[in-house]
């Protein structure tokens, strides 16, 4: 057997706010758990990193000046660490081994992130949810999970959105808009565009780690990407 192809998937916590565009909605979290379980039945190895806009986001909390933006921030992570236990929950419900990792040390709640532990927990077959951030104010979740995909030598991070890849312009204004199949990192930091912060998107072209943008909603997508499947749908940049 070849070496396993060890991925990060990253999704907002947004997604698993569903309609209501807060807190969690377990029928979101019981899908995406399953769209999960599905990479590590096909023997992937996979790491997670989940957004916490669901709860709260620290540029939003800082916004009025009350908040200082490092607090802000703080408790932007703390939000991550909520949704990581749920998904973990969701996860192990399934059947699926799961450690959560955090860059902020909680040992009651989770493990601390230690990178040669979470690679051994990968190549254990355990998914690991990457929390918290990278532990610092001022860098976004796109960013930690673009970190932690190099430092778990990951072959490819998979942004996962409600959309099917990275459009010309915004598909929910323009009716003609154009998915773009490939594009470069140069063309993944054009502001009109905007596949990732551009402190990831740099950190990725530096590592050339590609970074698959895709429809997280399209039931099966995830795996036939990983397959490399002439039916996936998605944009890479590299």
């Amino acid at each position: 057997m070849g070496k396993k192809k060890r991925v990060l998937v990253k999704f907002s916590g947004e997604a698993l706010a569903g309609e209501s565009g807060f807190g969690i909605d377990n029928s979101i979290l019981k899908y995406i758990a399953g769209e999960i379980k599905e990479l590590v039945c096909n023997e992937f190895e996979v790491g997670i990193v989940i957004g916490g806009g669901n709860i709260i986001r620290g540029v939003s909390a800082a916004r009025d000046g009350i908040i200082k933006r490092t607090s802000g921030d703080h408790m932007g992570m703390l939000s991550t660490v909520i949704n990581s236990i749920a998904m973990r929950e969701a996860l192990e419900h399934l059947g699926v081994s799961v450690r959560v990792q955090s860059a902020i040390k909680m040992e009651a709640i989770c493990e601390t992130f230690i990178m040669g532990r979470a690679q051994r927990h990968l190549e254990k077959g355990r998914v690991v949810i990457f929390a918290a951030g990278t532990g610092n104010p001022f860098f976004t979740t796109d960013t930690a999970a673009t970190l932690r995909a190099i430092e778990i030598e990951a072959d490819v991070i998979i942004k996962a959105t409600k959309v099917d890849g990275v459009y010309d312009k915004d598909p929910k204004k323009y009716n003609d808009a154009v998915l773009l199949p490939e594009l470069t990192y140069k063309q993944g930091l054009d502001d009109r565009i905007k596949v990732m912060d551009d402190t990831s998107i740099a950190l990725a072209q530096d590592n050339k780690l590609p970074i698959i943008v895709c429809n997280m909603f399209k039931q099966g997508n995830l795996l036939k990407i990983v397959n490399d499947d002439e039916d996936a749908v998605y944009s890479i940049v590299k």
